[in-house]
């Protein structure tokens, strides 16, 4: 009489070992791309302390701040949080720069946040136009475009959309 084991054998283990790895290692660029859209979105976030001065200005029919100081806020380099190093307001546009505890593809890079205004339409609030986006349609996007992180880890609201 002949006993039958029952198992698996090293082979079928390895096997198994092999193709877990396999799709790990799919998985892993879209789990960091994740990550580093929670950053840039949790980055974004501390732009709002620097939103009101600028719309005030718009509103108040002033011209936009061309700093921080004019704007009535700390220096861009005490305005800071796990990922960001400097947030600083350059002729209205809001620029976040990067740093501290981000992931090195965004370290030292910058999202620029722009107003968007009607000419001549101060009563108009004004829209944030963010990173390589269009404004929309009849209003203009003030100052320059900073932003240097690659297009692939922008928020969709932040990427050009081709027609």
């Amino acid at each position: 009489m002949m006993t039958k084991k029952t198992g698996f054998t090293l082979l079928e283990m390895m096997v198994v070992v092999a193709v877990i790895a396999i799709l790990a290692a799919m998985a892993l660029p879209s789990y960091q791309y994740k990550i580093v859209r929670e950053q840039i979105e949790n980055g974004m976030t501390l732009a709002d302390i620097a939103k009101k001065p600028v719309a005030a200005a718009w509103a108040d029919k002033q011209p936009l701040p061309v700093d921080n100081a004019a704007a009535g806020l700390p220096a861009a380099d005490k305005i800071v949080n796990n990922y960001v190093s400097a947030l600083s307001v350059q002729d209205g546009v809001i620029n976040i720069t990067f740093g501290n505890r981000a992931q090195s593809v965004i370290r030292g890079k910058i999202l620029s946040i722009r107003p968007g205004v009607v000419e001549g339409a101060a009563i108009v609030p004004v829209t944030w136009v963010c990173g390589n986006a269009d404004a929309p349609t009849n209003m203009t996007a003030k100052g320059n475009n900073q932003t240097s992180v690659p297009g692939a880890y922008l928020p969709l609201p932040c990427r050009k959309i081709n027609p």
